[in-house]
């Protein structure tokens, strides 16, 4: 029997048919909306915005969540979403992931009904954006490190403070902001229009440049009590929340990245001839391209048995750290693979392994650096905190 050269363990075999439906169907879009101008939109350091209401149309926009118009997916099909939409472009899979796992989650889990009323529907088919604020230039992977205060004015709050490199701010209706209160760090919807917020665009990348990212200011921002989230008890808990499901997401996504090099790097060395055969007939080549296979497969089966864990309700944070760890780990050593086994041809846009590999170099360091996780997982083993 013929194996899948991407799914060497048949991860396909255990997915159920509703799985099987939404994971073509975002395919299907990738393979016709997104990969015939992604190499484009890269190069020209643009979003493509016009992608949103056609990935809200998919219901692929807070996927996750039950009702308010959204599609109330499992977490194997919000992976498999994850999976595909990276399989274009990580810019792609980080907007559908900040907007569904960083600001609808919240304002879900969190917010009071009238917010959610008032955005989540909105959000599920694409009229509003959202960004989550909790990075700042100086904190990094230390957020308790944060300079962005809230304080109270009788019944309103004043926001004052900056967050950095903030994926979707240069576009985002509400912004999710993290600020620090007397009490502790609390959860706030800051809107656009609002007196003293303001967001710029960060120009130059040379990862991410199909992504709008940016920085967003507060000065005196004035708040209602209504903008705050009530539901978000004080301190870090609630913004953690958030970034365990999306680094779920991304665990699952960058193995669209891989699975995308993989594929290019096989054609390529099974139709590029050198010494009189295709250079996928030399030892050196297959043993590589062997690894790669392989580095995919355990993702994906580390992937999946996350999901599983999260459908059942016992998914815990230092196992997303795990798979978040692994699989970008994996990712970017496969899209650096396919890249030089490309030779040449492995650094123009024309191909998708530099793009892969220049994203990855982004995603493997956002929402957890790759050494946090590993401090993570270390702290569970031994019960020592060597943060």
């Amino acid at each position: 029997m013929a194996h899948d050269p991407l799914d060497l363990t048949g991860i396909e075999d255990e997915l159920h048919e509703d799985e099987r439906l939404v994971r073509d169907s975002v395919s299907r879009f990738v393979d016709a909306e997104v990969l015939p101008d992604i190499g484009r939109h890269f190069a020209d350091h643009h979003f493509p915005r016009e992608l949103v209401l056609p990935l809200a149309r998919l219901g692929l926009l807070g996927s996750s969540i039950e009702g308010y118009g959204c599609a109330g997916l499992n977490a194997v099909c919000y992976g498999l979403i994850c999976q595909q939409l990276e399989r274009g472009d990580s810019a792609l899979r980080s907007f559908v992931s900040v907007q569904s796992s960083l600001c609808m989650y919240p304002i879900h889990a969190y917010g009071s009904e009238a917010q959610r009323e008032r955005w989540l529907p909105a959000m599920a088919r694409g009229e509003a954006i959202g960004c989550f604020g909790l990075t700042e230039s100086h904190g990094g992977s230390d957020p308790l490190n944060m300079s962005t205060t809230a304080r109270q004015r009788g019944s309103d709050w004043v926001l004052n403070g900056s967050k950095m490199w903030i994926t979707n701010a240069p576009i985002a209706d509400v912004a999710v902001v993290w600020a620090l209160t007397d009490e502790g760090v609390r959860g706030f919807l800051v809107e656009r229009g609002m007196k003293g917020f303001s967001t710029q665009e960060i120009e130059r990348k040379m990862s991410l440049r199909a992504s709008a990212t940016g920085a967003l200011f507060f000065d005196d921002v004035v708040l209602p009590e209504e903008n705050l989230l009530p539901g978000s008890s004080v301190g870090l808990k609630a913004p953690l929340s958030c970034l365990t499901q999306a680094r779920f997401g991304i665990a699952w996504g960058v193995l669209g990245a891989a699975q995308a090099c993989l594929s290019e790097a096989l054609h390529y060395t099974r139709e590029r001839i050198l010494f009189g055969r295709p250079l996928a007939a030399t030892q050196a080549v297959q043993i590589r391209l062997a690894e790669m296979a392989r580095k995919i497969a355990v993702g994906q089966s580390l992937a999946l048995q996350l999901a599983h864990r999260k459908d059942r309700g016992i998914l815990t944070p230092v196992q997303v750290s795990l798979a978040k760890w692994n699989n970008c780990r994996a990712a970017i050593e496969v899209a650096r693979e396919a890249r030089d086994l490309l030779g040449g041809a492995g650094i123009t846009t024309e191909h998708a392994a530099i793009r892969h590999a220049l994203n990855l170099e982004s995603v493997i360091t956002y929402e957890g650096t790759e050494t946090i996780h590993q401090l993570s997982v270390g702290r569970e083993l031994t019960g020592l905190n060597a943060f």
